[in-house]
């Protein structure tokens, strides 16, 4: 965050992806979030798939999509904050995510073709690759995560609009 006496944003916070969560607990010194509904929710093609834009909370996809912020940052349970994770870091995660089980899959097709040189060799080194390739990607993730590379920042409360929902210039 940038210091008290400047205006401009800290060099880390210039280049973010910043969201909404809603502080859903708070314990052992970490307040945990969800991630909120975008507007936007709903209308996409996989919005059937997407736990998102599913009202609850409880369903097992939802509880997968929490995440903790540590350190006590005087958070209460119901509370909206902006979070943000860098744009670096969303590069790095799909790389893992998508790039390399796909890497993996064409080197794995491209060995077994070189090494039976039949297609059913090209399959099934492919698959093989692919099988590879998502293990590898679990391993590069479980180590960027444990460094807290993956993990959103805190960035600030969002402002809520008061109870009768009319914006008055007295609301700040």
């Amino acid at each position: 965050m940038s210091s008290p006496e400047s205006t401009f944003p800290d060099i880390d916070d210039r280049d973010m992806v910043e969201g909404f969560a809603r502080v859903v607990a708070v314990k052992d010194g970490r307040a945990w979030l969800e991630p909120e509904q975008m507007a936007s929710c709903g209308g996409c093609h996989s919005a059937g798939l997407c736990s998102i834009g599913k009202q609850g909370g409880g369903s097992a996809r939802q509880l997968a999509k929490r995440f903790a912020l540590p350190g006590d940052l005087g958070l209460h349970v119901g509370e909206r904050v902006v979070v943000g994770i860098g744009q670096d870091t969303l590069t790095k995660g799909a790389l893992t995510a998508y790039g390399l089980p796909l890497l993996i899959l064409i080197l794995g097709g491209i060995a077994g073709q070189e090494w039976g040189g039949k297609d059913a060799f090209a399959a099934l080194g492919a698959a093989l690759g692919l099988f590879g390739g998502l293990i590898m990607a679990r391993i590069v993730a479980s180590i960027l995560a444990a460094r807290g590379v993956l993990a959103p920042r805190f960035l600030r409360r969002a402002f809520e609009l008061p109870p009768e929902g009319d914006c008055h210039t007295e609301h700040g």
